[in-house]
Parts: C-alpha cells; structure tokens; sequence
C-alpha cells in the first residue's frame, strides 16, 4: 500500500519528512492534507486562529524545489504550527489579545526562521492564552481551546492550542512558549513531548515578550526524536538577542539511545509531599516511572529542593512585574490597537481596558503593585533574592543525582471552567514547571501514561543547564517503556 499525505500526518515528523527528502510525496501534497485538518481542528478544538493556506503552500513548494535540487533538510516539508505570540512574517501575531487585532507581522521570529531553514511550513498561528497567562487556554480573547483527549477538559496553556493542534493529528509539530510551564503542561494534559530548553539557548527574537527572564520557546511533538530533531534545528546563538548563549549547542541526537544504564534519576521528594496536592492516578504513574528508568538501570535516589514550595509565589511576583513593564508598550499611541479617549489618560484607560482581557489586567496591577514605590523591595526584591536560593537548592539536588522526575502536574486536564473563578488554583497547576523555570534549567514532559479515566499524564524530567541531550535520552527511555496512548477520540480523520 502506498503512503499518502494523510498517513504521513498522523505518523512521526521524522518519518514524513524522509518521505518528502526521497520525492515518495511531495511537500505540497503534505501541506494540503494538513491543512484540511488544520480548518477542521479550528472548528472542532478552537485551536488555530489563522489558517496559512497561502503562505504554506508557496513555502511547501519551495521546499519541493529544495529537494529537488538535492538539499538535505531534516524537516522536510513537515507542518508546523505556531503559537500566536511569535511573529512569522506577513501573518497575523495577536498572542491572543484585542490589543493587537489587526498586527500583521513584519518578519520572522529567529526561531520560525530556523525551523524554516530545516524545511518545516508553517500552517497556520495557534491559539493561546492571552500574552501566555494562563495555564488552562480559557484566557484567550478569540475563545477557548478543547483538549482533543476530552474536549470538555482544557489542553492546558498557555500553548494549549499549539498541544491541541499536535494531539489532534493536524500537524507533527507546534512550536510554544514556555515562562513557567506553558510548552510542558500542555504536553501532559495531551500526552505529548514538550520541551522548555535552556535558558537562552533559543533565541527570543521575534517572541512578544511576557517575562522577559523566563520566556523560551520550545516544540511540542509526538514523540522524543522529532522534539530533538526541532531543538537542534532552533538552538544555537543569535545576536539579534543579547540573553541568546554563545555557548555551542548540545547534540541531542548523537546521544538519544544511550540509555539510562549508569544515571542517577532523583525523585522531587516535594512532588510526594501532601502539601503538593498530587492526584492518585498521576501519582500511580509517577511511581511506574521510576520504576520503568530503575529497570532501565538507572539508580534511584530522593532528592530536595526546599524552595519549592515557594516557587509559584515566587513565580507571580516576578513574572507579573515584567509583564507590568513589557505591556506597557501597548499605550494605543505607539503600539497595538488605539481606543479614543478625552485626553491622553482616557486614552490608555479606553485602549488598556478593551484592548486586554480580565487576567492580563490582574497580572499587570499585581506586577505594578510589586514594583511600586515602597513596596518595591518587600516584593520584587525578596522574590529576586528567593530566586537565587533556588537556583542553590538545584545546584546541591543535582551533586547526588543526573537528573530530577516528577509530574509535570499535579493533576491531569481539569474541566473548562473548573478553575477560572479561583485564580489562586489555577495558579498552583504550575507548581512542579516554575522551579525549573526559574532557575533557567532545561526541563521537558513526556507521556507517562493514564489515569483510570483515560486522561494522559505526563512526567517532567530536569536537569542542569545545557543538559537537554541526557533528558532527551531520558525521556526516550520512558517513551520506550510506556503503553502508547493509541489516537486522541478527539483527533481528525
């Protein structure tokens, strides 16, 4: 039986796109049958809020013509998607916001040009919530995403619609952001890879900027090797970002079957905590994963980071008072959408108050408040100094052990709606993602399995800075261990 386009696209990345590298089909072939899915998921999940049809196609025929000059491009012709707050020239980037309707972006985001390079086509811009601040995709202005697993459950956010277009088989791979989790918690809550890299070993340019110390950018996949295969095509230095690393980056792919034979995997003692609000069926999952990388040969010790525990207060006292000054650019005079006011004070009352949404608004005054004459210090200050600790707290965790598991959440997708009324617990959905997030460490979910509902699972693997290649190795040895999945009841056929 021939393969066809449709059947590329519900397989991994990596296969499509040496299918397209030897002319079995070819590259537009693959991105009309994404894109036909790409509608759909848009109508079935909320999870696009542009469709590319004529940017993908011309870009998919340039790869075509690559190939046929005899190029070697690792992606191929893969579809990919993009989170809407990262520019991809000549599309729509609203990152979820009124604020920005209208923004056509006038170049590409380093990382889209590098995936580009490796010959993915972009299919179209994912939904999101608004500015990243959300863990749960309700946030957004253009209308929730549903989780293709149950789509009375979220898929998780802030790139829930970049994890609902990948679980959802409209696309290999989506590109997300991570500031405190947003790339790793939807990729548990849809049985995903989802990989929050380094901090600085991804360019920012071309990312709107939310918390500027936290955001990444990162793929989510289906599988480990085309995780890394996106990694390596997006790492590496850029001088149009002055936090971009200059280092040289790792090989993820010359190590990911090494094994754990030999590695030291400390369980987050705080994940078993009763204070860490841990459901039954993620903590089942937790223990069978440990006990998969023990028979892996991996040894298994305990290990601590105290501070923990007070990373997500951490977390939203930093990340709101960097969100407090990057939105403040968004004024209706000098950028985003203007609402006419009576004089210069109406004027941003009437453009800030339409133009953002209720959570962005309370993110922006806790952020100001911390930054705020008097209190500048007992806030933003100490969250600052904590910060630091933490990142000691990690450094001493990582002399007994390679790497550290937990769950990537304490729970699996909640319902819509369940959380949105009480902030505070939306919040606590990412208590196991900020610590790493903080620290600037590398960090990545993988599916762990399921709980008796059915719901996907995902365990988070950290390490220290620069060690994406042994959590990638890591992670494939879960990956190898774990009962697939099979297609979300949600997926396009």
């Amino acid at each position: 039986m021939t393969e066809g386009p449709r059947d590329l696209l519900d397989g991994p990345a990596h296969e499509l796109a040496a299918a397209v590298s030897s002319r079995r089909v070819s590259a537009r072939e693959v991105a009309e049958a994404s894109l036909a899915r790409v509608e759909k998921s848009r109508a079935l999940h909320g999870a696009f809020l542009h469709v590319a049809s004529a940017h993908a196609l011309a870009a998919a025929e340039e790869v075509d013509r690559r190939v046929a000059a005899g190029e070697t491009m690792p992606l191929a012709g893969v579809p990919l998607a993009v989170k809407d707050n990262v520019n991809v020239r000549g599309l729509p980037t609203t990152a979820g916001s009124r604020i920005l309707e209208g923004f056509v972006a006038a170049d590409d985001a380093s990382c889209v040009a590098r995936l580009e390079a490796a010959g993915c086509v972009v299919v179209g811009k994912t939904n999101c919530d608004e500015f990243g601040m959300g863990s749960s995709n309700e946030n957004s202005a253009f209308g929730v995403v549903r989780n293709p697993w149950d789509p009375s459950r979220v898929p998780g956010g802030s790139s829930g619609g970049s994890a609902a277009a990948v679980a959802a088989l409209a696309v290999p791979l989506a590109l997300g952001t991570d500031t405190g989790g947003s790339v790793r918690q939807p990729a548990s809550f849809c049985s995903l890879v989802g990989l929050k890299p380094t901090y600085g070993r991804v360019s920012r340019y071309g990312l709107l900027a939310y918390a500027s110390s936290l955001d990444q950018a990162g793929p989510l996949a289906r599988n480990v090797r085309d995780a890394a295969l996106a990694l390596a095509a997006v790492s590496g230095f850029d001088p149009l970002d002055s936090t971009s690393l200059r280092s040289a980056s790792p090989d993820c792919l010359a190590r990911l079957e090494e094994g754990a034979a030999g590695r030291k995997v400390g369980l987050l003692v705080e994940a078993e905590s009763p204070e860490g609000g841990l459901d039954a069926g993620v903590a089942a999952v937790f223990e069978a994963t440990a006990r998969l990388l023990e028979k892996a040969g991996a040894t298994i010790v305990r290990v601590s980071v105290p501070r923990v525990a007070l990373a997500v207060a951490t977390y939203y006292v930093l990340a709101t008072a960097e969100a407090s000054s990057n939105l403040s650019r968004y004024d209706g005079v000098r950028y985003g959408a203007r609402r006419e006011g009576e004089g210069l004070a109406a004027l941003y009352r009437a453009t800030r108050s339409g133009g953002f949404g209720p959570e962005v608004r309370r993110r922006i005054l806790l952020g100001t408040f911390a930054l705020s004459s008097g209190y500048r210090e007992a806030w933003y200050g100490r969250a600052q100094r904590v910060r630091a600790l933490l990142a000691l707290d990690f450094a001493e965790a990582f002399r007994a052990c390679d790497a550290i598991l937990c769950p990537t959440a304490p729970g699996p997708a909640f319902p819509i709606g369940e959380k949105g009324a009480d902030p505070l617990s939306m919040y606590l959905a990412d208590v196991f993602t900020v610590p790493a997030s903080l620290a600037g460490l590398p960090a990545l979910s993988v599916p762990g399995g399921f709980t008796g509902e059915g719901l996907p699972v995902g365990m988070q693997l950290a390490g220290p800075a620069g060690s994406e290649p042994l959590l990638l190795a890591l992670a494939r040895v879960v990956e190898r261990g774990t009962e697939p999945g099979g297609r979300p009841p949600g997926a396009i056929r």
